[in-house]
């Protein structure tokens, strides 16, 4: 068929052997949809990644990851939006399980200020709350064995991690040690 023969409404529709197939302006489109999808996806999945970070992180992937360039058909789009598609659910339920077990230890540590002698000794780490450093929360009897006799407890916070050094004696310069 001529260029010039070509009717109006057939320009959608190429014919190869009487069956009608996608043409260049519909795949183009189905291309740039896939693509837009993608990069959205690839835009959820990284906030997902900053919103897990401090809850632990979300599972690294290695399987076979291709690193050199090339152009991807409109199957290949699909594959990478569908894998996207699963990696960003698996987000999302690792988000909300983490943040299930978070809730619980927030409760957990309520329960504790609200009635320490009934949960004697419990501990709860600041990082299972959720929250930066490495100070823990602990119920302990107030004046030692006494306090532990006579029912004192109360909840105490660690105040965090020991120095870098530790208990070692640090070399200081122009003294020996010996």
């Amino acid at each position: 068929m001529d260029l010039l023969e070509r009717e109006i409404g057939a320009e959608n529709v190429a014919i190869t052997g009487g069956a009608p197939a996608v043409s260049e302006r519909d795949e183009l489109q189905a291309r740039r949809s896939m693509r837009t999808q993608i990069a959205r996806m690839e835009r959820e999945l990284s906030q997902a990644f900053v919103t897990a970070y401090p809850m632990g992180g979300l599972p690294h992937r290695s399987d076979g990851v291709r690193r050199d360039p090339r152009l991807l058909d409109l199957e290949g789009l699909e594959r990478v939006r569908d894998d996207l598609a699963e990696r960003l659910r698996s987000a999302r339920v690792t988000i909300a399980e983490q943040a299930e077990i978070q809730a619980a230890h927030r409760l957990r540590l309520e329960r504790m200020l609200l009635e320490p002698g009934k949960h004697r000794f419990a501990r709860v780490a600041c990082r299972d709350l959720g929250e930066p450093g490495c100070g823990v929360w602990q119920v302990r009897p107030r004046c030692g064995l006494i306090g532990m006799l006579m029912g004192w407890w109360q909840v105490k916070l660690s105040s965090g991690c020991p120095l870098a050094r530790g208990r070692a004696r640090v070399a200081r310069p122009g003294r020996a040690t010996t």
